[in-house]
């Protein structure tokens, strides 16, 4: 599981590892979802349907400090989750990191 998470966390785009029905996971993609990413710079991936998701689950556990989802990165940093998410959006800090990478139009 740790390739898997590794190959989708490298480069310059955003990712979430997320659950659909989580009210937090709602809140990071409804932040995320006010900046014009560029094609390919942010990948929201759904979990809960997968076989390997405790094993996803656990490898975030391991790398970021917590299990739960959201699991947000900018690059190969996890930000947090989706409280995480709206507290840097308000403070201005989420553009900006966002604009580091080369993510917005």
């Amino acid at each position: 599981m740790a390739e898997f998470v590794k190959s989708q966390i490298k480069g310059d785009k955003v990712v979430v590892f997320m659950k659909p029905t989580c009210s937090y996971c709602i809140l990071a993609k409804d932040v995320l979802s006010k900046y014009k990413f560029k094609s390919g710079r942010l990948e929201l991936i759904d979990i809960s349907g997968r076989g390997d998701m405790g094993s996803i689950q656990d490898y975030l556990q391991q790398i970021t400090g917590a299990r739960t989802v959201p699991r947000v990165f900018i690059g190969e940093e996890c930000i947090g989750g989706g409280s995480d998410v709206d507290r840097l959006d308000h403070s201005g800090q989420l553009e900006t990191m966002l604009q580091a990478i080369g993510s917005l139009q």
